[in-house]
């Protein structure tokens, strides 16, 4: 078993509270905008089934496809 002491311990939750906020602002995005066909539900289904690598891959290629108001 792995021994965190108190500042790992600390450092760890705030690196896990951020990856899950960045993933939760992505899924809102995502279910927030709008996209062409059928690319909303391929990037909510990617996101959920691969989480880090479909945040990133949304991040840096998904965001541009969203319909231009």
């Amino acid at each position: 078993m792995i021994e965190l002491g108190g500042q790992d311990l600390i450092i760890m939750l705030m690196i896990i509270g951020i990856l899950l906020g960045i993933y939760i602002f992505v899924l809102v995005d995502i279910l927030k905008s709008e996209f062409h066909g059928y690319n909303k539900i391929i990037w909510i289904l990617l996101v959920l089934f691969l989480p880090a690598l479909g945040t990133i891959l949304y991040l840096l290629i998904g965001r541009k496809q969203k319909v231009q108001k």
